[in-house]
């Protein structure tokens, strides 16, 4: 059985073995995604910094993967009491892959969706 605190080493070892150790960039923040300029729909890279080093990056690539999340905290939580603050909501979901993804040209959907999670007396929490 794997359970969900031991899913991401088991993930990050199969990684570096697939790629090689020296292909894996981590604590790397993208800022921006590069288009491909022979097709303009197309996206070849992507540019960002070390969040621990004075280091500046720049990637090419054959294909991209967005997976940067939801955008959680957009909106202030309604909880209050002893529950202010505590929402089970990732702090990283920002939305900036939103950003990037519309900056770049993608065609963003689904959003007329609003979730809206089950509420209890002082705090919010998940459904189901």
């Amino acid at each position: 059985m794997i359970h969900g605190e031991s899913y991401k080493p088991i993930i990050a070892e199969a990684a570096k073995m697939a790629v090689g150790e020296e292909n894996i960039y981590e604590r790397v923040f993208i800022f921006e995604l590069l288009k491909d300029k022979n097709d303009p729909n197309a996206v070849a890279g992507a540019v960002g910094f070390s969040v621990r080093e004075p280091k500046f990056y720049v990637f090419k690539a054959k294909a991209v993967i967005l997976a940067t999340g939801g955008a959680t905290l957009l909106f202030r939580p309604r909880s209050t009491g002893e529950a202010a603050g505590r929402t089970w909501f990732a702090l990283f979901d920002t939305g900036s892959g939103y950003y990037m993804g519309l900056k770049a040209g993608a065609m963003l959907t689904q959003f007329e969706h609003r979730f809206i999670p089950f509420r209890f007396k002082d705090g919010y929490g998940p459904v189901g």
